[in-house]
């Protein structure tokens, strides 16, 4: 019997880790991901302005498993009616059991030029092409050197398209970026919606934008893009020009999935024998409440789909007779929000907003959290150090 683990983000870490210690050993396990390392991912904007945050980000796959065999390849298919993974490397691999969490890819919606022009930020090169973007920029604005300079001489242009948490994070980010290295930057934020972070409670959409606006970072919500180009991003309320151009807008299925998140039912199957964690699916939890696309959502679907895959797979060794077992349902209860904006960060718990100190060490607190809980404990030491310092 093999089970799957289909990508190595914060869902499949978590559900390969806990089902080393649930299958039998004669079970196997297998994760499959196209990179050779782990990422914390809501840290990546931090590379944008110190790259040396990648080391303490990243994870090898090799020290984070005891049991599980790793696969470093690209899925390109997946073929939930034969039960079959394909692989880009033209490997094919079988499964009784697959947990579907290869995440998702940005969104353009079609928009023209978006996919051209607007650069994405979902991984570590992401994050590194838009630390070179901006510094180009702003070499071609006249800074002679932006690491050392001490003049504000030049213009750059900077426009992030999408306020969501990964925008609001990108835009901050970037501001602090420009203000250490004594660049002159105009740093806008666009959102079509009518606030920014839309999907969350009234009290942190407040909260988020008093920091960006401290930060220098300009809003202009209500803003649909309709165009970008080389040098400007176009909106139903005016053309705004572009030296750097980052897009956040959405998200939408990866290419094994074919450009779909599918329906997940509220013990997260898409099927019979596959599970969908974190943003690979979409749907509604035991409540009926609809799952958002976050870490900390992907890392709690992630526990109910490993312990779900478990008593199948002992249900189905034990040849047991009669009704297949009751699977627990998904519920979504995540205590709060945290956002970095830049040096600020602005955390929900329950429904206060805290901001200030207090927020800063709650955002340390989560990554390196996460890092201790997979045994990384040298990069949580790392991650600590330059949250703090941020």
């Amino acid at each position: 019997m093999r089970v799957l683990i289909l990508g190595a983000g914060y869902a499949g870490v978590t559900v390969a880790r806990r089902l080393e210690s649930m299958l039998p050993p004669e079970v196997e396990l297998v994760v499959v991901d196209e990179s050779e390392s782990h990422l914390v991912k809501h840290e990546v904007h931090r590379v944008i302005r110190r790259p040396s945050v990648s080391e303490a980000i990243r994870v090898p796959l090799s020290d984070l498993f005891d049991r599980a065999s790793i696969r470093t390849a690209r899925v390109a298919a997946v073929d939930r009616e034969a039960r079959a993974v394909h692989l880009e490397n033209g490997e094919t691999l079988s499964y009784d059991y697959a947990a579907v969490c290869l995440g998702s890819e940005t969104a353009d919606y079609g928009i023209p030029g978006v996919a051209e022009h607007g650069l994405p930020l979902t991984s570590v090169d992401d994050a590194l092409e838009i630390n070179e973007a901006f510094r180009e920029a702003a070499a071609r604005a006249g800074e002679s050197d932006v690491a050392e300079s001490d003049t504000d001489s030049g213009g750059v242009d900077v426009v992030v398209g999408g306020a969501g948490l990964s925008g609001i994070q990108t835009a901050g980010e970037l501001a602090a970026f420009a203000r250490e290295e004594a660049v002159d930057a105009d740093v806008m934020l666009i959102e079509q919606e009518r606030r920014v972070a839309p999907n969350f409670p009234a009290n942190f959409q407040t909260a988020v934008r008093s920091a960006l606006e401290s930060a220098g970072v300009s809003i202009e919500t209500g803003t649909t893009v309709e165009r970008a180009t080389e040098s400007a991003v176009e909106t139903d309320r005016g053309t705004f020009p572009a030296d750097v151009f980052v897009w956040a807008g959405g998200i939408a299925g990866t290419d094994a999935m074919g450009g779909d998140r599918p329906i997940v039912q509220s013990d997260l199957r898409i099927d019979e024998r596959t599970f969908a964690v974190g943003d690979a699916g979409r749907g509604v939890d035991a409540d009926g409440e609809p799952i958002p696309a976050s870490a900390s959502a992907a890392l709690r679907e992630a526990r109910t789909v490993a312990d779900n895959i478990a008593r199948l797979v002992d249900h189905e060794r034990s040849n047991s007779d009669g009704f297949t077992p009751r699977l627990d349902p998904y519920r979504f209860e995540v205590p709060g929000w945290i956002v970095s904006v830049g040096d600020q960060t602005v955390a929900q718990l329950g429904p206060e907003v805290v901001t200030g100190a207090a927020a800063k060490a709650m955002k340390t607190a989560v990554g390196a959290g996460h890092l201790s809980s997979v045994g990384a404990i040298r990069n949580a030491a790392e991650l600590a150090e330059a949250e703090l310092r941020a």
